[in-house]
């Protein structure tokens, strides 16, 4: 679930690139600067050079089969839960957020490659399907095949999360994956590599290149089967333009400005969590953060003075107790308080923080009331711990406003009536939704996940996960000889008298 941010700023980029003529990079904490590590920066021959080790690879997985590959990947999530606390040191130290944030990542990711592993067979084997009366003399087989080699090009603010939500499923599905991991969290990729690595030394079947935008271009232009993109609509364009180049496919998880609904018998307790843990988790950095809230008048006043209560034990900070960390991609201050700023000149009220709750590496919970829909921090994903409430006259209003942006990934219904609320989350415009929770559908490795809109297209989890990284393969084997000839040269008047005979009984009655 995420934002690869940093893909294309060249701010990040200068503050972060060394001196030796552009050619490696260093990671940095963001919480006080200091570097972590030094990596390089893979030009288009490198990035060229490991799809085509990645080729080869690509058909000895392919050759080992669904029970073979389910073998090596479930040794590899043992190997990663195993480690899982080394892992998420590495996720703290490159995003900032607190230790325990990033022991959960690791355990949703694990979650979803296990499911990938162990349901691989089951999506994608072959199957007999009908042939349908005029070819009853076929055996009609559907089956999907690996696409080959798979570049994913994957975000900062869930470094593990998200991208694996692309390479387990490739990986399960058949392929070999180069993964491009952002440049501010490089070592959460170097880590997952070198412990493949461990587990299936012998080929090249998932490997990382690191650098900045380029590189990424570079695993776009290569010619891999598909990309997986992580990323903002912006960036996700132009991954697009140069994927069109060689009619690359694409799935793109983009952006998010997803609502919440509470209606006037929602349990207002149970929905003030769910909005602060949904706004200000990981610092606001999330595709699925609740960045709008849209609450029925009759409990508009409590639900707000609930939500103060409740963010009044928020802490941001650089240790792990803290509730979140640093935002950590610098320039995204600069956007958050354009976006509060755009507010409060256009008639809102902070109820909590305001311009004030802007730092230097810190954001502060903030609560907007009264925000008009024109305002940006309504109509543009913020990607800080910002919500806004606004109140509205009953839930028809709510799921129109809900539905009044460009994005549509994902949303959030609470009510005590969970068929209404059932009811309500399909009516509104997105790829996912939940009711009386926050995020649940991303961690239920059988549900797809993806956006239409600016939010994205494709989907990557589940059944839908497996086959976005597959080919559908039809075949027709010959039973027996048809009892009419209709498919020749010589097409006798007879057969084609009967044919048109039977076609008419059955369609045209």
């Amino acid at each position: 679930m995420t934002h690869d941010r940093a893909a294309t700023a060249a701010a990040a980029q200068s503050a972060t690139q060394t001196a030796d003529s552009g050619r490696t990079f260093t990671s940095v904490d963001p919480r006080d600067g200091s570097v972590l590590a030094r990596y390089p920066i893979a030009d288009a021959s490198e990035v060229a050079a490991a799809v085509t080790r990645a080729r080869p690879a690509a058909r000895w997985w392919a050759d080992l089969g669904f029970r073979g590959r389910r073998e090596v990947l479930l040794e590899y999530k043992k190997a990663i839960a195993a480690d899982a606390d080394a892992l998420a040191a590495v996720v703290s130290a490159e995003t900032g957020k607190p230790h325990d944030d990033g022991v959960f990542e690791v355990m949703l990711a694990v979650e979803h490659l296990d499911w990938a592993a162990r349901h691989a067979r089951t999506v994608l084997r072959p199957r007999r399907v009908p042939a349908g009366i005029p070819m009853a003399n076929q055996k009609a087989i559907l089956e999907y095949l690996p696409l080959g080699v798979v570049g994913v090009i994957g975000p900062w603010n869930f470094p593990v999360f998200t991208p694996m939500g692309s390479i387990s499923y490739a990986l399960a599905a058949g392929n070999a994956v180069v993964f491009k991991p952002s440049e501010l969290t490089p070592g959460v990729g170097k880590w997952l590599a070198q412990t493949w690595n461990s587990i299936a030394p012998t080929q090249p079947v998932l490997q990382v290149v690191t650098g900045f935008g380029e590189t990424g271009a570079a695993l776009a232009r290569s010619g891999v089967d598909k990309v997986a993109f992580t990323g903002s609509g912006a960036t996700a364009r132009r991954v697009m333009a140069v994927c069109a180049e060689t009619l690359t496919p694409l799935v793109a998880e983009c952006g998010g400005k997803d609502a919440m609904i509470v209606a006037e018998d929602a349990d207002l307790d149970k929905a003030a969590e769910a909005a602060a843990i949904g706004g200000v988790g990981n610092a606001g950095q999330a595709c699925v953060g609740v960045e709008r809230i849209y609450v029925v008048d009759s409990v508009y006043r409590p639900f707000v003075d609930k939500l103060t209560a409740v963010l009044a034990r928020v802490r941001p900070g650089a240790d792990d107790a803290a509730t979140y960390g640093p935002i950590t991609l610098p320039r995204q201050i600069d956007i958050v308080r354009r976006h509060i700023r755009d507010a409060l000149d256009h008639g809102a009220t902070a109820v909590v923080g305001g311009l004030e709750a802007v730092h230097d590496r810190y954001i502060d919970p903030v609560v907007l009331t009264d925000v008009p829909d024109t305002s940006t921090a309504v109509q543009e994903e913020t990607f800080g711990p910002t919500l806004v409430v606004d109140r509205v006259r009953d839930v028809d209003e709510a799921v129109d406003r809900a539905n009044a942006t460009r994005y549509g990934l994902a949303a959030s219904v609470f009510t005590r009536n969970t068929a209404r609320g059932l009811q309500l989350a399909r009516r509104i415009r997105s790829g996912a939704a939940s009711v009386n929770s926050v995020f649940s559908f991303g961690a239920v490795p059988s549900l797809p996940f993806g956006g239409i809109g600016e939010s994205g297209f494709g989907r990557i989890h589940g059944a839908d996960g497996l086959r976005e990284f597959s080919r559908p393969h039809a075949i027709t084997v010959e039973r027996f000889r048809p009892p009419l000839t209709v498919f020749a040269v010589d097409r006798p008047a007879r057969d084609m008298k009967i044919a048109t005979w039977t076609f008419r009984l059955r369609h045209a009655r």
